[in-house]
């Protein structure tokens, strides 16, 4: 299959603006890393910043994103979608300019995969406690389209890399699960895809009622090649004064990428 290259680096954040470290997994899984950023006061934007929101792309849109070569795809393998499992048609991750298919399956042994149009089909477990039903996103993101999943279990978001014909939990530096916050550990509410000079870039979202508005806080996520491993990377406050219905504001409480949304008619865990 065609691989994807390299991904996205970026500086540290610059003095005043704070990184999210280390939190607890409120889920029950294990130690986690969350990229939503502290608030800080020391840089102002506009109420509503575009650059919260990403341009229009084929892969902002979920629609198979245009490739400059098309691979052959994820060879074939047994099995395929479980019986019972919620599906989803998604973005090519496997690089044959085919559109592919997520699922989820329910239960204590709740798994999320992937089934190629190929035919190939993997998946990982949902490490995860969380009594929420599980919902997803999968997009590309980075210069070179490297495919991840984003599942949201209430309390936190999880990040899998798509990238090699495998499901895999992306890692910090220190190898434990690298999550989203959604509001429970102080580090973050949120996590969308931003636009970066025409690329779309995975960010950890922060958004903090302040006075009379809101602010909101965004992280660059770092991804390796694979989509594997994850760094915190630049901090800038994108919102100051914003009313809670900007658009800014709520997609900061939300799971997305592009102008995919977690839960909102796409892939959600079936209830039997």
């Amino acid at each position: 299959m065609h691989r994807r290259s390299v991904a996205v680096t970026a500086a540290l954040a610059a003095a005043g603006l704070l990184l999210a470290g280390c939190s607890s997994d409120d889920d029950g899984g294990g130690g986690a890393t969350s990229s939503a950023p502290a608030p800080s006061a020391t840089t102002s934007a506009a109420a509503s910043d575009p650059a919260t929101t990403p341009a229009p792309s084929a892969s902002a849109t979920g629609e198979p994103a245009p490739s400059t070569g098309v691979g052959e795809g994820c060879p074939a393998t047994d099995g395929g979608i479980p019986d019972g499992a919620a599906s989803s048609e998604v973005v090519d991750v496997d690089g044959d300019g085919r559109a592919d298919t997520a699922w989820i399956t329910a239960g204590a042994e709740r798994t999320f995969g992937i089934t190629t149009a190929s035919g190939a089909t993997f998946s990982a477990p949902i490490d995860s406690a969380s009594p929420i039903g599980a919902s997803a996103v999968v997009n590309t993101v980075g210069a070179d389209l490297t495919p991840i999943a984003l599942v949201d279990l209430g309390r936190q978001a999880q990040l899998f890399s798509l990238d090699g014909c495998a499901v895999t939990q992306t890692v910090d530096q220190g190898g434990q699960p690298y999550v989203f916050d959604r509001g429970f550990g102080d580090q973050g509410t949120g996590v969308g895809c931003t636009d970066v000079d025409g690329v779309l870039h995975l960010a950890g979202l922060l958004a903090t009622e302040e006075g009379d508005g809101w602010t909101v806080t965004r992280t660059l996520v770092d991804l390796d090649s694979a989509g594997e491993v994850a760094t915190n990377g630049a901090v800038e406050v994108v919102a100051q004064g914003a009313a809670a219905t900007d658009p800014v504001v709520t997609t900061a409480q939300e799971v997305s990428c592009g102008d995919l949304v977690a839960g909102d008619g796409g892939l959600v865990e079936p209830t039997s």
